[in-house]
């Protein structure tokens, strides 16, 4: 039986756990905070596989979200998977031209999304103020959905920890153990854990525990604003909404999510505000102009999240030459992509093999200067 740690108990840590349990590995997980602590928390948890470029990414993403369907079925209810469509428009002739071209591309994939009228809107969304929509048509993605990821997570580590892993929380890795040249385990200030593997599931603190094994991992950490408000119980909202300055989706108990890449462009490297005040009454003042029912509430919390985001907008996967027995999983994205890559990792972990779906991902590759992401490429460029 291998012996496993996973380092971090968001999403990706949450998913390894439980696909390395069900097969029959002994795991133990190691959290500096507790379960969905991190970036987990402060994320907009949407489909976004109509966002992945090259192909394969895509591909991938798709297939991570069919499993999410297959996990709900697993665990039972309640779920994490909320269905809805997505609507997007853009705020100027390129960005129209943008999205409709992606669109086309979409459906040459057999991605299930349509051009629309924006009279959709009523029906679809009858809480936006049509006149928050200036473009002459739609972009709506029928089979998406939103997540709750905190959920999500503690009912992945709950069926782990049901099946025999052993949750810790409240302890960060301080130093890796080394048998020669092989990561043997981790120290967290307070004990030694041993291991035949120690799986590094850190988010944006990835790149420093990869340092404790003495290499790198080309990625960046880019902050970001989540918005919830308080409940609005007549802000009917049937489905996902991507507008020019703001993402509005719903959240549990009569609330509303809301995004910003305008607003995020705001925030320095370091996740504080450039313009000292005033951001998050811009983040909910956006959401207000796209549906009225907002000016009746207030923003309940804000989250600041760190996205743990590879250079390129890939993935990072895998053990490199320099530290072997540590095995990375570092992505944007990650609530969409957590099913596919833990169930992959752990496959490897538990039979020593490598998947040949994630060939390009791994963390030995020529990493391109040039974003191969699209939905890297849409957040990044405002």
């Amino acid at each position: 039986m291998s012996r496993v740690i996973v380092l971090g108990a968001g999403v990706l840590g949450a998913s390894v756990a439980y696909h390395l349990v069900q097969a029959g590995a002994s795991v133990v997980v190691i959290e500096a905070g507790g379960p969905a602590a991190g970036t987990s928390s402060a994320t907009f948890s949407m489909d976004v596989t109509h966002l992945k470029t090259p192909r394969s990414y895509y591909e991938l993403n798709r297939r991570s979200s069919a499993l999410h369907t297959t996990l709900t079925e697993e665990l039972g209810a309640p779920s994490w998977r909320h269905p809805m469509p997505a609507i997007q428009w853009g705020g100027s002739e390129q960005d129209q031209r943008a999205i409709r071209e992606r669109a086309i591309r979409l459906q040459s994939w057999g991605h299930p999304c349509r051009i629309a009228d924006p009279a959709e809107l009523r029906e679809l969304a009858p809480s936006v103020d049509p006149s928050s929509c200036t473009a002459h048509e739609l972009v709506i993605h029928d089979q998406s959905a939103w997540y709750d990821a905190p959920l999500f997570v503690r009912r992945l580590l709950d069926r782990a920890a049901l099946l025999g892993a052993d949750i810790r929380y409240g302890q960060r890795a301080t130093a890796l153990i080394r048998e020669g040249d092989r990561v043997r385990g981790v120290e967290t200030g307070i004990r030694r854990w041993e291991a035949d593997w120690v799986v590094n599931c850190t988010g944006p603190d990835a790149d420093r525990v990869a340092a404790l094994a003495g290499i790198g991992l080309p990625m960046t950490g880019i902050p970001g604003l989540v918005g919830e408000s308080t409940p609005v119980p007549d802000a009917r909202l049937g489905a996902i909404l991507a507008t020019p300055e703001v993402d509005l989706r719903p959240a549990p108990g009569d609330r509303i999510c809301s995004i910003s890449w305008p607003v995020d462009a705001l925030l320095s490297a370091e996740g504080t505000a450039e313009a000292e005040s005033g951001l998050e009454e811009r983040l909910h003042a956006s959401g207000q102009r796209v549906i009225p029912a907002l000016r009746a509430a207030r923003l309940a919390g804000i989250r600041l999240g760190i996205r743990p985001v590879p250079v390129d907008g890939l993935p990072l996967v895998g053990v490199h030459p320099q530290a072997p027995g540590l095995y990375n999983l570092v992505t944007h994205s990650g609530v969409n992509l957590a099913p596919e890559l833990g169930r992959l990792a752990a496959e490897e972990i538990v039979t020593g093999g490598e998947s040949a779906d994630l060939s390009g991902y791994r963390v030995t590759r020529d990493v391109a200067a040039s974003v191969q992401d699209e939905s890297l490429s849409t957040m990044t460029s405002r």
